[in-house]
């Protein structure tokens, strides 16, 4: 990374500003480089404001590159370390920063310096009137309002595609600089805190972002103010980050929480991901941004924040380890006695579409699922990973395959592997579908819809009952009779239940649908 800067215009001064060429060590002064031709002062200055007051400025616009002179040196290290793990973008162009070899800019004598000079009064002033109000957001009018804190609680509902800490990053970053992060599931949700460098920053992105979708019709944000004033991140992971500190250890367990914190969450001390251990991410720190996941520009933030066509690449974010990218699961600690492809199809099809499905010949309590995509893949995992079937805890992982080959011509199977890809019982085929919504974990309920009218809540019982299945209570919708709930004796029978009986033909050309519940009768 060359630092060199060209001479000013002021012939006299240039030699002040020669000889930045290789990496130097911290200095309060930093080099700006890759900045767009028609940015403002402001703009430039802005970058500086979150980390400590910014002393001066010098501009060399013709050159797309600016000084900045922090106040401090320690606000200029806190600075770098930021913009090195996460790159700043102005007017969406990456912009490089880097230490000066200057330990001031002298700036008196340079022309044009007027306008740099105004806008530094003007951020300044603007920014210690920000912060007079500690812990505070604006309001509507623009006031501070007491009591907002620049750290936001964000839960994410409809969880059809996990949701990474670095697309949260990417998003929320829009509104001002994101210090820290700490992901974790609570209430079988997934849930962030996440800290502003300002209050300001965090009110505008809850004022814009509570309530908006990230992909299509599914993964939305319920953004609220934490309580805490500040996180205190002790790894830098998949699950937790503090982008000012690129020393903290990765930490291979959970994250442990410090007792205010845990006591904010009202959760135990270790927070657990729902990808936890089994993902194969890799701890990242340096993201640039995702291809294909720029968030659109958002005058009221309508339609999802992630366009779905980006949805591909999702899971291809620097820094992740490879296997976070296949879309094959490894299923073990199956029962070979009761288990059959047709089982795991409908089973992970609750999750994702299913493409192909192969038992292993010589280990049948194994099997491979290719679902449609690893985001898929991932939801299955963090779902049916540790729950019973057929008598046993089966283990979901992902598995290092990339696809599953069909046996070839000829070639002795038993039918141990089928091809799903064409199944007219794929859930997700349809984009926007309603089935988005409705993904939750394994249940003891399991919601029935496309019943005809003259199927009567006594034929339900006597089905699933006849099927060898406690029915403990039923009941139908009351504004729509097409659809019920059924409560049966565990959690393992309504999996065994919902594998025989989805798709069961009801008459009337009618099958029955069947999924998990996350209401209780």
């Amino acid at each position: 990374m060359s630092n060199s800067t060209p001479s000013t215009a002021n012939g006299n001064d240039s030699r002040k500003y020669k000889g930045d060429r290789s990496p130097c060590g911290p200095s309060r002064v930093l080099h700006v480089r890759k900045v767009p031709i028609e940015v403002s002062e402001a703009e430039v200055i802005s970058l500086g404001v979150p980390f400590g007051k910014v002393t001066n400025l010098l501009m060399l616009k013709g050159k797309n590159q600016a000084f900045i002179e922090m106040a401090s040196e320690e606000a200029a290290i806190t600075m770098v370390n930021y913009y090195t793990a996460a790159t700043p973008h102005i007017r969406n162009q990456p912009v490089y920063i880097q230490y000066s070899n200057h330990r001031e800019l002298k700036t008196d004598n340079l022309p044009n310096q007027g306008r740099a000079q105004a806008a530094l009064q003007a951020v300044n002033a603007v920014h210690s009137g920000n912060m007079t109000l500690s812990g505070s957001a604006s309001g509507s009018d623009g006031t501070l309002m007491p009591g907002q804190s620049p750290v936001l609680r964000i839960i994410v509902e409809n969880l059809f595609y996990p949701v990474s800490l670095e697309v949260l990053h990417q998003i929320f970053s829009k509104f001002g600089t994101v210090l820290k992060i700490i992901t974790f599931t609570k209430n079988n949700q997934f849930q962030a805190l996440l800290q502003y460098a300002d209050p300001i920053n965090a009110h505008h992105a809850k004022v814009t972002l509570d309530g908006q979708n990230i992909y299509n019709a599914c993964c939305t944000l319920r953004v609220e103010f934490s309580k805490l004033t500040s996180l205190n991140v002790k790894y830098n992971n998949d699950k937790s980050r503090d982008f000012t500190r690129l020393d903290l250890p990765s930490g291979d367990g959970q994250p442990t929480l410090d007792p205010a914190m845990s006591a904010a969450f009202g959760a135990p001390g270790i927070i657990s991901s729902p990808y936890a251990g089994a993902a194969g991410f890799a701890p990242a720190i340096g993201f640039p941004q995702a291809p294909g996941l720029s968030m659109q520009t958002m005058p009221g933030a309508l339609g999802p924040l992630v366009p779905t066509s980006a949805v591909a690449g999702r899971m291809a974010i620097h820094g992740m380890a490879p296997t976070a990218v296949h879309s094959v699961l490894l299923v073990s600690n199956l029962n070979p006695e009761s288990i059959t492809p047709h089982s795991l199809f409908i089973l992970f099809g609750v999750y994702g579409d299913v493409h192909r499905v192969k038992i292993l010949f010589n280990k049948k309590e194994n099997a491979l699922v290719q679902m449609a995509d690893a985001t898929q893949a991932q939801l299955a995992m963090s779902h049916l990973n540790g729950q019973r079937l057929h008598g046993k805890v089966i283990r979901v992982t992902i598995s290092k395959h990339q696809t599953v080959q069909l046996p070839r011509e000829g070639q002795e199977d038993q039918g141990l592997t089928k091809d799903f890809s064409g199944s007219p019982l794929h859930r997700f085929k349809k984009p926007g579908s309603k089935n988005f919504q409705n993904i939750f974990p394994p249940s003891a309920t399991l919601h029935l819809s496309n019943i005809p009218p003259s199927i009567t809540d006594d034929i339900l019982k006597d089905l699933f009952a006849s099927s060898g299945y406690t029915v403990k209570a039923f009941k139908f919708f009351q504004k729509d009779r097409k659809m019920a709930l059924i409560q049966l004796g565990s959690v393992e029978e309504a999996i065994q239940a919902l594998i025989d009986l989805h798709n069961h033909d009801l008459g009337e050309n009618h099958h029955l649908r069947v999924s998990f519940s996350k209401s209780t009768i």
